[in-house]
């Protein structure tokens, strides 16, 4: 267990990282059981749910270092701010 010692595992990362897990689940059984054409948006390319899954995640973390750049405060101010962005991701793009 030496071996990951550096990562400093805390519940909150351990919570992030279940929640990606699941997150991957869900979207590869909705992939099986409901798969989808992919769908044009305001991103100009065809999308999935997996793209924009994607897109969601990576945007929210361009966010979440902004944020800790500009203002260094509070995070929850910043997942308020993710949180519509990755709803209209989905919606949108």
């Amino acid at each position: 267990m030496s071996s990951f010692a550096w990562m400093a595992w805390t519940y909150q990362t351990a919570i992030f990282f279940a929640f990606i897990a699941l997150s991957l689940v869900i979207l590869t059984l909705l992939a099986i059981y409901r798969p989808e054409k992919p769908r044009k948006g305001i991103l100009g390319f065809p999308t999935t749910r997996g793209d924009r899954f994607f897109v969601s995640l990576l945007g929210s973390a361009f966010i979440f270092i902004l944020w800790m750049r500009l203002d260094g405060g509070e995070l929850w101010y910043a997942l308020a701010i993710c949180i519509p962005f990755a709803v209209a991701m989905f919606r949108f793009a």
